[in-house]
């Protein structure tokens, strides 16, 4: 599959070469749509980690940066920033004239509310990033100063929108946050302004017209249309009924073939912020998945380079750590235990667990749950049903909807193990550390420490790692991480995913930074067509 990819790859080069440099006028007015899967529950990003919450909400609301492909912060909301020599206080200082959609003055007390009584109650990976703030001060309505017990490096990293979603405090204060009215029909600072929600349907936005930065943005609509079907997903595409599609939205199979029509843009940027990690979560509360032997072998029972290949067309690598190989500064695999695929391995390690074999060959029964997002982990699901067959274990696999997969298992806590697609974000403060950290697992709050994995030394390590300045420790000390992770294996990493986005050429600056997808839009315009 890696020749295909390669082609690919550099018919996308190409088309990205037309696509990020620009160089006509914006063109005003049109409507695109924008194809997502599964559907959002609610519109707002403040209070879930949930992918389609993140896109569709950025586009409504802005946030105080966004990063160009270096992670480099780039103003939106605020203006500039200051750290103090100690690291503990973040001076952000906002821009002026900003308005929420309904009127109401963007300010200080806005950002205040947002990171004490959202990001750090209800947020499932707000409450490590912000872990560290003990008070944001607002000497003015247009500074607001985080004020920390630690050091925090990764927070300036965290800041976009679908990752840090300010909300309004005239609109939330003094209200139930998670049921809020607001979160079906928000109110933001984005371009984009609500419409309508037909949930499971379609999302309507229509241009801002006062919106800060002046003259954007240029598109009149913006229409979300929510297709759980990958066949229609890519005749949509390929018949102009909807522009975009991100995240491998489209099946891999049809990229090529797409690609070959020179009338698309296939890019794999515009995730640098995401990094998004395929990985089995185990459930150490369960009886049977609590034996670490059990996890080993399932484990060694997986051929991580066949599904690599077959299910993700040669788009990502086999995962070697919890982190991303993107993650540089942080990636390091050298001593990090690892488990090859080896059957015979996984057979000795459940005869071990106590687990053999019965007359037809069955050791254990077990289900598993893969995240209803996209069709990648019901792949998986299906590869590892009959891979397992080969060690003895009977899988099942159990479907269900997005929301009913978050209540059994971040509710529940109703299962045995995941297929799990989650953000690793652009420090492992972001994303990682709400897999592993003991404080992270509470019960309702979804994509966090669904394992509900308990240990002291891990939880030092990264509140250690988290709060160092040093670079150089802080990667030693992110090292060691990796080696604790990969050993007490409470998850259990496939594939660093590397993610596409197809979108039709007459769509320009759909991908400009970092953010690509998951940024406001603001940028993007629709040319005629010919």
């Amino acid at each position: 599959m890696r020749p295909a990819k390669l082609l690919l790859g550099l018919g996308a080069a190409l088309c990205a070469l037309t696509s990020f440099a620009q160089a006509e006028e914006p063109v005003r007015g049109g409507n695109a749509t924008f194809i997502m899967s599964p559907a959002p529950q609610i519109l707002t990003s403040a209070i879930t980690t949930a992918g389609a919450e993140q896109v569709v909400s950025s586009k409504i609301s802005d946030s105080l940066f966004t990063y160009d492909y270096d992670l480099n912060p780039k103003p939106l909301l605020a203006e500039s920033f200051s750290v103090s020599d100690d690291g503990l206080r973040v001076t952000i200082n906002l821009r002026k004239g900003v308005k929420w959609h309904d009127g109401k003055e963007f300010t200080s007390e806005d950002v205040a509310f947002t990171t004490m009584e959202v990001w750090k109650v209800l947020h499932g990976r707000g409450r490590t990033i912000f872990g560290n703030v003990t008070a944001v001060e607002t000497p003015d309505p247009y500074t607001a100063i985080f004020v920390l017990s630690k050091p925090s490096p990764g927070m300036l990293k965290s800041l976009a929108a679908q990752q840090a979603q300010i909300l309004p405090a005239h609109i939330y204060k003094g209200t139930d946050i998670a049921t809020n009215p607001a979160n079906l029909k928000p109110i933001g600072t984005g371009p984009f302004k609500f419409v309508s929600f037909s949930p499971g349907d379609n999302l309507v936005l229509e241009r801002n017209p006062d919106y800060w930065d002046t003259g954007k943005p240029y598109l009149d609509k913006l229409i979300f249309r929510f297709i759980p079907d990958p066949a229609t997903r890519a005749s949509a595409i390929e018949s102009g009924e909807a522009q975009i599609a991100p995240q491998n939205l489209v099946p891999m199979a049809d990229l090529e073939r797409l690609g070959a029509t020179g009338e698309f843009d296939i890019t794999t940027k515009g995730y640098e912020f995401q990094n998004e990690m395929e990985m089995i979560e185990f459930n150490l509360d369960d009886p049977i998945m609590k034996d670490k032997r059990v996890r080993q072998a399932i484990a060694h029972a997986i051929d991580r380079d066949w599904i690599v290949e077959n299910i993700f067309f040669g788009y990502g690598k086999s995962a070697e750590t919890p982190l991303h190989q993107q993650l540089t500064e942080m990636f390091d695999a050298s001593g990090v235990p690892q488990y090859a695929f080896d059957p015979e391995k996984a057979k000795a390690l459940l005869d071990e667990a106590g687990y053999k074999p019965d007359a037809n060959g069955v050791r254990l029964k077990l289900t598993v749950d893969p995240l209803p997002y996209g069709e990648h982990q019901a792949s998986i699901a299906a590869y590892m049903r009959e891979a397992f067959r080969a060690v003895g274990i009977d899988l099942t696999v159990r479907a269900q909807d997005f929301a009913g997969f978050v209540k059994r298992v971040y509710t529940d806590r109703d299962f045995q193990f995941t297929i799990n697609l989650l953000t690793g974000g652009s420090d492992p403060t972001i994303g990682t550390q709400r897999t592993f950290w003991s404080q992270s697992f509470k019960p309702g709050v979804g994509f966090s420490n669904g394992s509900h994995y308990v240990s002291p030394e891990m939880d030092k390590l990264l509140e250690t790692a988290a709060s160092e300045m040093d670079v150089a420790k802080r990667k030693a000390e992110y090292h060691e991480f990796q080696k604790l992770a990969m050993e007490d294996l409470p998850v259990f990493p496939l594939v660093a995913v590397e993610s596409v986005t197809i979108a039709s050429k007459r769509l320009k600056n759909h991908t400009i930074d970092a953010n690509g997808t998951y940024s406001n839009f603001a940028n993007v315009y629709l040319t005629p067509a010919e």
